[in-house]
């Protein structure tokens, strides 16, 4: 077969995967009616109109076969204070999902499960324009229907093979956990651009930073690798929370795919977890030192908990480096537990540390210097090239001592923080292999690095 054949017959076999059919359909609009029905009973008992629109990509027909995720917004008045407009909308959601919990976003909302659907019923305001919102989510249904004048039969198909293709390379998802591209962001992309192929070959050519103005509302200051201004919102970039690996991501397997096509991009195997022998083999074979802190995760959802897991394993692999530890990489997880991954290339420190004061001709500092150490236990201090300098003790001299003693003074997210106050675990070298029980695949991944 050509490379064209090749592409095509790649194509057909994932649209058989992620074009839902009739059935899927059908089902999907009968469920969205009779939560449209009980939201709408529910809205009749407050004192306040409002109303019910379905947003998201199975409003759009932008959805992936096998995705069971509806969006459910309900429009208060714009001048409905905020506080009503939180009350009002639990107690739609609550009387539409009796079984659901609250979450938390700029306000609560409901999520909960509805034969056999998981479905969030968000408020938000119902204004005039994005421009004029009082809540981020009141953009969203101005998403809706900037795309929905713009979609398709064909271009919803196109948007479904790019959606799943970002799923399978793992750059699929707005979360905090992911930082990677959303729905409305993958459909913007495909909209600019045409197709799924020429969304593909585009990203594969882009010099970061990068930035798409579809409604060419002017160039607005934005600092980050992508920038994809939302055409109902020129304030906003659309694309800000992707990262640049995520960027870089998505360029190294679009052109690899191009390349050579292969239905493995959009659905790859999962990788088989690691068990504790083959993780200890792991360790031996680097011959590297691996530290893990193991604690009971914070009760956090995902997008709260992984941003403080992030910031506490930067504070921690800082504050190696500043005691001359050296990281060679570093992870976190989180199911009940949560734990704080690091592996280091050098963990192991002598007992005194070299410390390089002023040059002995500015006078007043070489002289502070001089008097400080002079009536100490530091080697020193002496003359090297023209400077004062003393050897002093060093304060750790293993990075599993480092993390036993100063781990709490490191930069951590303060939910972390308070859950590693109450106790945590330090697991090294071969007793990390315990991990690999709760975190087999998450090891596996690990050890088995890709783009």
């Amino acid at each position: 077969m050509t490379d064209g054949e090749d592409y095509d017959a790649v194509v057909a076999a994932v649209r058989e995967r992620v074009d839902p059919d009739g059935r899927e359909r059908r089902e999907l609009a009968t469920v969205v009616e009779r939560l449209r029905e009980r939201a709408e009973r529910a809205i009749d008992d407050l004192p306040v109109d409002a109303d019910v629109v379905q947003v998201g990509s199975t409003a759009r027909d932008t959805w992936t076969a096998g995705d069971r995720d509806i969006d459910v917004f309900v429009r208060f008045p714009p001048d409905l204070d905020r506080r009503n407009l939180e009350q009002y909308g639990l107690a739609v959601g609550e009387a539409v999902l009796p079984e659901g919990r609250k979450e938390y976003a700029e306000h609560p909302y409901v999520t909960g499960e509805f034969e056999g659907y998981t479905v969030d019923l968000v408020p938000c305001y119902r204004v005039a324009a994005a421009t004029d919102i009082q809540s981020a989510v009141d953009r969203t249904p101005f998403h809706n229907e900037y795309l929905a004048a713009r979609l398709d039969d064909d271009l919803a198909a196109e948007m479904r093979l790019f959606k799943q293709f970002l799923k399978g390379i793992g750059a699929y998802g707005s979360d905090l956990r992911t930082r990677g591209f959303s729905g409305y962001l993958a459909e913007l992309l495909v909209l600019e651009y045409g197709s799924f192929r020429a969304t593909l070959a585009a990203a594969a050519n882009w010099h970061p930073p990068v930035e798409l103005d579809p409604e060419d509302h002017g160039r607005r200051s934005f600092d980050d690798p992508l920038v994809v201004i939302d055409p109902t919102d020129p304030e906003r970039n659309v694309a800000a929370v992707v990262t640049e690996s995520n960027v870089a991501r998505l360029q190294h397997y679009a052109r690899r795919f191009l390349a050579e096509p292969d239905v493995e991009y959009f659905f790859p195997e999962e990788p088989t977890p690691l068990d504790a022998e083959a993780v200890r083999e792991q360790l031996d074979r680097r011959g590297t030192t691996v530290l893990a802190v193991r604690f009971d995760a914070p009760d956090l959802v995902e997008d709260q908990l992984y941003p403080q897991l992030q910031r506490s394993l930067d504070g921690l692999v800082r504050g190696l480096a500043a005691a001359d530890f050296e990281v060679l990489r570093a992870a976190t997880w989180a199911d009940d537990d949560a734990v704080l991954f690091v592996e280091l290339s050098v963990a192991e420190r002598p007992a005194v540390e070299r410390h390089v004061g002023p040059p002995v001709h500015v006078a007043e500092h070489a002289a502070g210097f001089f008097e400080k150490y002079a009536y100490t236990d530091a080697y020193g201090p002496f003359i090297d090239d023209g400077r004062y300098v003393v050897e002093r003790e060093r304060g750790v001299t293993s990075a599993e001592q480092f993390v036993r003693e100063r781990l709490l003074d490191v930069g951590l997210g303060a939910h972390v923080q308070t859950a590693l106050e109450q106790g945590y675990e330090v697991l090294v070298d071969a007793a990390a292999a315990a991990l690999a029980e709760n975190f087999g695949a998450e090891l596996a991944a690990y050890f088995d690095p890709s783009p």
